[in-house]
């Protein structure tokens, strides 16, 4: 295994301490008369990091296939970069590429048999016919999971290298590689990497909400729509901001648009308000990346003495540098005009003159301007929210109430939960559906 690790050229940084270099530095060391026991102990080292990492993504069957390609799609060189979003292209790294590809071809089809045996352990023909325990969703990174395992059973069957190539680079076409190319929404960390840079990380079974989740609000859907496969397609669009009552579907739309148009190449980085002062560098470590990226902010609003929204100005206004065409920022907020503005701003200014007043409060004011698509969400009236109601009522089979005592309860319960709002009658509904599930 080792001579075959070692002439991979593309896809050859795997970091010294991966598993594959880990197992290939083992094999050479038995080849070289390695000590029985230590050789054994060293593989059962990879072999739990190998079942932790299954155990991580939800890995299954033939973990050895799994994970080699698992290392073939998350595996950044100046290959995948080109054929991230877009397949292969014709150019002389293709040759490079196919050496490399023949080797994992050989390495899919590696015969432990032999190093099984002289040391009397089993745990590779395990890996190879292994049945997982079956895990909750949460419990596991389901985004990659499905994606692996489909993927390498169909390297596993590929009749040659150029079968092997195709199928890789149509999934790097359809998917990219990576966290981004696996995962629909991501997080930002607050601490740095060792590096100094960002630490972007992947939200795990992201929400599956889709727009037709939402009941009315079809206007402003409409317009979220268009702006946003304007920009998935490269076209202008505009900043959006979704403001108004809590509880009407908001944030559940942004989520919605990243599920419908993940395939498409849309991708989500959620931020909070703190988080403000990294926004350059966010942006910076995706702005030549092949996705369209939205950067998210939920529940955005400013107290009078928070200066952080000037972070949010600087990046939306751009400084020397354009910001990228690839990154739009779409934010929810309670509030239309995001910075809270008191009267004490009026009057602790008024002892500097009036073009001052009018300077402070333009200042705080200006920030919603620089959002293109201002989309309000306004609470449903009592006609809106029974028509919520009955719709999400007619999801639930195990609730079988007649309209008019439906609409009884929903009404009491309201009145005790917040109000009216579609956030409201979807709390009703998961009552119900509690009382009434078999």
């Amino acid at each position: 295994m080792y001579r075959l690790v070692s002439q991979l050229i593309v896809y050859r940084e795997f970091g010294p301490d991966s598993i594959l270099m880990n197992l290939a530095k083992i094999t050479e060391d038995y080849d070289a008369g390695a000590p029985k026991h230590e050789l054994t102990t060293r593989i059962y080292a990879q072999v739990k990091r190998l079942l932790d990492l299954a155990t991580e993504f939800g890995f299954d069957e033939n973990l050895w296939h799994n994970y080699l390609t698992f290392l073939l799609i998350t595996n950044e060189n100046s290959f995948t970069l080109t054929a991230e979003k877009t397949g292969a292209q014709d150019g002389s790294v293709n040759h490079f590429v196919k050496n490399d590809y023949e080797i994992f071809r050989k390495l899919f089809a590696y015969d432990f048999s032999k190093l099984e045996q002289d040391l009397g352990i089993d745990c590779f023909t395990t890996l190879q016919n292994y049945h997982a325990i079956i895990k909750k969703e949460r419990m596991y990174n389901r985004n990659v999971s499905e994606k692996v395992r489909d993927l390498s059973k169909r390297l596993w069957e590929s009749s040659d290298v150029d079968a092997f190539f195709d199928i890789l680079t149509g999934f790097y076409a359809d998917y990219g590689f990576g966290m981004f190319g696996l995962n629909p929404a991501f997080r930002l960390r607050d601490e740095r990497l060792a590096d100094g840079s960002v630490d972007i990380y992947p939200i795990n079974n992201t929400e599956k909400v889709m727009l037709e989740d939402l009941v009315g609000y079809e206007w402003q859907k409409q317009r979220l729509i268009e702006n946003t496969e304007a920009f998935v397609a490269g076209k202008p669009a505009n900043n959006c901001l979704l403001y108004g009552d809590s509880g009407t579907g908001k944030s559940t739309c942004i989520k919605a648009i990243i599920n419908r148009y993940y395939p498409d190449g849309l991708r989500m980085i959620e931020i909070y308000k703190h988080q403000f002062k990294d926004l350059n560098a966010v942006i910076s470590t995706i702005k030549n990346r092949n996705y369209r990226f939205i950067i998210y902010m939920d529940d955005l609003s400013f107290e009078e003495f928070e200066t952080e929204y000037k972070f949010l100005k600087a990046v939306i206004e751009g400084g020397v540098e354009m910001k990228p065409d690839n990154i739009l920022i779409y934010a929810t907020s309670n509030r239309r005009h995001l910075i809270k503005e008191t009267w004490g701003d009026r009057e602790n200014m008024e002892v500097h003159g009036e073009i001052h007043t009018n300077d402070s409060i333009q200042e705080k004011l200006s920030l919603v301007n620089r959002f293109g698509e201002t989309i309000n969400f306004s609470k449903p009236n009592r006609i809106e929210y029974h028509d919520i109601v009955r719709e999400l009522a007619k999801r639930v089979p195990s609730i079988t109430l007649d309209e008019k005592e439906l609409l009884l309860k929903s009404d009491q319960w309201e009145m005790s939960h917040g109000g009216i709002s579609g956030r409201t009658a979807q709390q009703f509904i998961n009552h119900l559906a509690g009382l009434t599930a078999k």
